[in-house]
């Protein structure tokens, strides 16, 4: 298996990831034909989801937003290949934060900042092309690869510009280890929770949605302000990265303020342009348990 794997790596994905940028984009369009065209990859999540988020628009008008999805999703395929042997310089280019001054300022002030994003745009460049462009050290919670060898190969690339990649289960115990360290840590606010019974539920693109907590209530623990990576997509192969301040008095703030803050901020952006977000995924799998109220004297919903 190692070696069908390192076959696979170094004969297959670093030749792709070493082609210029127009070539990957020709090889976008190919693999535009192969998973939408011919093989129909995923193309029933897809459109339900579509079809539950915006039930008033025409047949057509979903299978527009499909077919700009799916070439939008092989674009980032083509451009997750490239972080392989991206430079240093060409991510900087291709994914400018256009506003570090608001996250510098938390750095100056001596404290650790965490910032909220989804599946949205170019997610991958924002991990890569971050670290280069802030004062903080960067942080990105993970949920490690079951095949070990590419998830070495993932903790390499992502973190070859200073990165840090951490586990999701071992998260509080990098923060008990490194209490001066200075970081900013990315949290995904998108992903469908393992634990319905411990989520935090909400509207989200108007489906009862379960939301994982962890954002808030680091926020709170930590008492580190919470920022919303906003990413946007200037042209093919070009994003930028805006910070919101979404709070830096994280204890002062309502339960639940944080988190519904953050998702409504990703939902914005779905709603203007949601092309951009990954409709492949089966976001609303979990239906909100019994009883559950996200109330915070509940045990199961305490920071």
């Amino acid at each position: 298996m190692i070696i069908l794997n390192a076959i696979l790596y170094y004969l297959v994905i670093i030749p792709i990831s070493l082609l210029p940028f127009p070539a990957l984009y020709i090889l976008s369009d190919l693999l535009y034909l192969i998973l939408y065209r011919c093989s129909g990859y995923r193309t029933k999540v897809v459109r339900q989801n579509l079809q539950m988020v915006f039930p008033k628009k025409t047949n057509a008008e979903i299978t527009s937003i499909e077919k700009q999805f799916y070439r939008h999703l092989c674009d980032v395929i083509v451009e997750a290949l490239k972080s392989f042997t991206i430079s240093s310089k060409q991510i900087v280019k291709r994914m400018k934060v256009i506003n570090p001054e608001l996250m510098n300022t938390y750095f100056d002030e001596g404290r650790s900042v965490l910032l909220a994003g989804g599946h949205y745009n170019n997610w991958e460049w924002t991990a890569t092309g971050l670290q280069q462009q802030i004062k903080h050290r960067a942080v990105a919670i993970y949920t490690p690869l079951s095949n070990a060898f590419f998830d070495q190969k993932m903790h390499s690339t992502r973190g070859k510009f200073g990165l840090k990649m951490i586990s999701v289960k071992r998260i509080r115990q990098f923060y008990l280890d490194h209490p001066d360290q200075l970081t900013s840590t990315i949290f995904g606010i998108d992903q469908s929770p393992r634990n319905p019974a411990r989520s935090y539920w909400t509207t989200f693109l108007n489906q009862d949605t379960g939301v994982q907590f962890g954002l808030e209530k680091f926020a709170v623990e930590l008492n580190s302000p919470v920022l919303f990576g906003s990413i946007s997509k200037v042209k093919r192969g070009y994003y930028t990265l805006h910070f919101q301040l979404i709070t830096d008095k994280p204890k002062e703030e309502p339960y639940g303020r944080i988190i519904e803050t953050a998702t409504s901020l990703l939902e914005q952006q779905i709603l203007d342009k949601p092309q951009y977000w990954l409709w492949t995924h089966r976001r609303w799998k979990h239906k909100r348990p019994v009883g559950n109220t996200n109330q915070p004297e509940d045990p199961q919903k305490e920071r």
